[in-house]
């Protein structure tokens, strides 16, 4: 059998945990072949172990039946590996250009950078792949679904021969997730091999060839992803059975909760990013929504939340103006947010676990009492919301964020925000880089608080959590809502033409 990478036996630990215990992967050459598992399941760990950024502890790897000692990622990019991350690598006040060449600067005479020489060769890779980047565009200017494509074009720039995608998909539009997988047979068909990390049971089967398996750290099988259903992958990789369906009854909506009218937001270079928009959104109902990356549904989310200033327009909250509030009142009056970005606007990657869950209210009871902090308190509500969101870390509530795995980085937030059960929750990419059954439980939770009367606000890239989880979807297009729905009452197909600007007016 002709194996591209022969991982055996890969033991890989960090305090508290055995982040791969005894793992085997085997790739045959030019397969797609994915790595499926839960939050921390060890799936980017093994992969960064491949990738040269962990040392194992045991086991060996073999590239092309020659055993190798991957001790940098510069050695695995000298034997054809190239990986993009699940958080990219890259400098936002660079460009597109200036990223991928970095460590491989071509020079001009005198020692100086040829930009011109490197754009042009990145400009040359990326229409070969349609992957239509920009190469002179700075990396703060251009949406997620882009960065990503820059990061695939860094692989590619450096001739890589065996590609890691890491949750390449959770940040892009059903759209670009069809030109991706296009984009990902296109490289097999030139003789590339590539290994997924993925949750999403639907894009296994759409372009792998094999799957493996882990869960919890160990190693439980590898299959065809041909001679397998969904299902028995998702009980594979949780080890029970998952339900695909959401269930909900029908909405109850009461009071508007917010009502924002008129409403003009700038984006970062200073163009219109939401222009008049006007929305309202009832105490229990979820109001999602939906457009392609891009349209405005960012810089909307952040006005109301306060991490935005406006140009002009109200922004209601319970009949109350709250445009000018800071973001600290926003949140006691009754808004709660998931934010898109976990990284920059979700968490401290340097507090530990148990400090990010009090960040909104360490300075109130029972956490801190007369300005002093009380310790105890705060280690038992976080041990409560561990075990309550099932949130999986090495050493518990002493746990530094940066060190969990990004689904778990996640489901931290999601236990702030939702225990705190604000009158408005606003849920940007909620289920973003999480498995089958925390995307149920999510789901779960967001329904549980409609339920109890609070307002819903969901912002999802996900067109079947859009149609599965929403009461009304207000589609957004180029900063205007185009047409509000009924989840009930549509399918994909309307909702992705109203997303391209195919469709305007009221529907």
């Amino acid at each position: 059998m002709n194996y591209v990478i022969e991982m055996l036996n890969i033991t890989k630990e960090f305090p508290g945990i055995k982040a791969n215990d005894n793992v085997t992967l085997q790739v045959k050459d030019g397969e797609i072949h994915a790595l499926l598992g839960e939050n921390g399941a060890g799936k980017s760990t093994l992969m960064s172990v491949l990738f040269g950024l962990y040392q194992p502890e045991e086991g060996k790897i073999l590239i092309k039946g020659k055993e190798v000692n991957v001790k940098n990622p510069n050695v695995a990019n000298e034997h054809g590996i190239g990986m993009v991350h699940q958080h990219f690598k890259l400098v936002h006040n660079f460009t597109v250009t200036e990223n991928i060449i970095l460590g491989l600067e071509p020079k001009k005479s005198f020692g100086r950078i040829d930009i011109d020489a490197a754009a042009k060769k990145v400009a040359k890779i990326s229409d070969k792949y349609g992957l239509s980047v920009d190469p002179h565009a700075k990396i703060e200017d251009i949406t997620v679904g882009m960065q990503q494509r820059v990061e695939i074009l860094k692989m590619l720039y450096r001739n890589a021969e065996i590609l890691i995608f890491d949750e390449p998909t959770a940040v892009l539009t059903p759209q670009e997730i069809r030109e991706l997988m296009g984009i990902m047979k296109e490289l097999v068909k030139e003789g590339k091999s590539i290994i997924l990390i993925t949750h999403k049971l639907k894009e296994i089967k759409e372009v792998a060839d094999r799957c493996s398996v882990l869960r919890r750290g160990k190693y439980i099988g590898t299959v065809d992803v041909g001679s397998v259903s969904e299902e028995e992958m998702a009980e594979m990789m949780v080890g029970r059975e998952v339900s695909f369906e959401v269930e909900k009854g029908p909405a109850n909506p009461t009071d508007v909760v917010l009502k924002i009218e008129n409403l003009n937001v700038l984006d970062s270079r200073k163009l219109l990013a939401v222009k008049n928009l006007n929305l309202e959104v009832k105490a229990g109902e979820i109001l999602c929504i939906a457009g392609i990356d891009g349209n405005g549904q960012s810089e909307l989310i952040q006005a109301i939340t306060g991490l935005k200033k406006i140009e002009s327009g109200k922004i209601l909250f319970e009949g109350t103006n709250i445009e000018h509030e800071s973001i600290r009142n926003r949140t006691l009056l009754g808004i709660g947010h998931i934010p898109e970005d976990r990284h920059k606007h979700g968490l401290v990657l340097d507090f530990s676990v148990e400090q990010n869950f009090i960040l909104q209210n360490y300075f109130q009871e029972p956490y801190s009492i007369k300005g002093i902090i009380q310790p105890d308190a705060i280690r038992a509500y976080s041990e409560k919301l561990i075990e309550m969101f099932d949130v999986r870390s090495g050493q518990g509530s002493i746990t530094e964020a940066r060190s969990m795995s990004g689904g778990n980085q996640q489901k931290a937030i999601i236990a702030r925000e939702i225990d705190r059960s604000p009158k408005l929750l606003i849920a940007a990419q909620p289920t973003r880089g999480l498995d089958v059954g925390a995307i149920e439980y999510i789901h779960e939770r967001l329904i549980e608080e409609r339920d109890a009367g609070k307002a819903v606000l969901l912002m999802s890239l996900e067109m079947e959590e859009v149609l599965n989880v929403s009461d009304r979807i207000a589609v957004i297009y180029e900063g205007e809502i185009v047409g509000i729905l009924n989840a009930s009452e549509t399918d994909e197909n309307e909702i992705g033409l109203m997303m391209s600007g195919a469709k305007r007016g009221k529907v």
